[in-house]
């Protein structure tokens, strides 16, 4: 796909069998305009959004546990299937580091409950940590282990990691053993998706979790605004066809969600992805 605006057409489901597909966060700069019609208000983001995608990632949850007023609003203005996924509070990813925070992380999930059958995965997205944190990824796994005996039931948990360093049996073991999704992210920090197959079986509970993320600090340097794409990322997205192809004859329930940062244009890039999967990848 060449760079330039995209326009994509608000009002016709984006559905592929087995894969919900959906964007990090459902408002951005640059969207009204590109896809959201111009003059858009912002009561009217989520509504339009959930008649092109029926599962959004929150962004905004990493900052703080949300009001119940935003989670009902939430709940309001999406039709019944629209499934949340939200990231847990940074507070306990990036600040505790899972230590002395299970009063913060259980508030966090009694309020994301108010969503009912539309809440979806709850994502761990853990930093790149130094060796002050923890000196191995042994060590990670070892603070991790306790953390996850305790999830509450009944629900659905990622767990993402920028450390190619710590992929290891043992921590995917854990994620098995517990039924932990381990969040399969497109970032320079990590293995190729085809390369992490080849070396591990990334897939550790009934569901898969895919963030396209890319190169946050390369992107920004070309801007800021997220109306148009910026990087073509038709060959990377292919490959992800290949790979989730397989993924999905497992029966085993993909979310995927682009960020705007991967190419530019979060929307697009669902949209590219559909196509290239449409078109049977390669």
């Amino acid at each position: 796909m060449a760079s330039g605006s995209i326009r994509i057409r608000i009002g016709a489901m984006l559905s592929i069998p087995g894969i919900r597909l959906g964007t990090s966060a459902f408002i951005a700069d640059g969207w009204v305009g590109s896809f959201y019609p111009e003059g858009t208000g912002s009561a009217e983001y989520l509504g339009l959004y959930a008649q092109r995608f029926n599962t959004v990632e929150v962004d905004s949850t990493y900052f703080r546990t949300p009001a119940l007023s935003t989670i009902h609003r939430w709940a309001e203005k999406t039709p019944e299937g629209f499934l949340f996924a939200a990231k847990v509070p940074h507070v306990i990813t990036h600040q505790k580091v899972l230590v002395n925070c299970y009063r913060e992380f259980h508030q966090f999930v009694e309020t994301m409950d108010c969503l009912g059958d539309k809440l979806g995965p709850l994502l761990f997205q853990f930093p790149y940590f130094n060796k002050k944190t923890f000196k191995s990824g042994e060590e990670f796994v070892e603070r991790l282990r306790p953390f996850l005996k305790k999830l509450p039931a009944g629900h659905r948990f990622a767990v993402e990691i920028r450390n190619k360093h710590w992929l290891s049996a043992p921590f995917f073991d854990l994620l098995r053993e517990r039924g932990v999704a381990f969040a399969l992210i497109d970032h320079p920090w990590m293995p190729r998706p085809t390369e992490l197959f080849e070396r591990f079986d990334p897939i550790t509970a009934s569901f898969t979790y895919v963030r396209w993320l890319g190169d946050r600090k390369e992107i920004e340097g070309k801007t800021k605004t997220w109306g148009k794409v910026i990087v073509n990322r038709e060959s990377e997205l292919a490959e992800w066809v290949g790979v989730l192809r397989k993924v999905q004859k497992l029966s085993v329930q993909i979310f995927a969600f682009a960020n705007n940062h991967y190419a530019g244009h979060g929307p697009a890039t669902v949209e590219l992805f559909a196509k290239i999967w449409g078109g049977g990848g390669r």
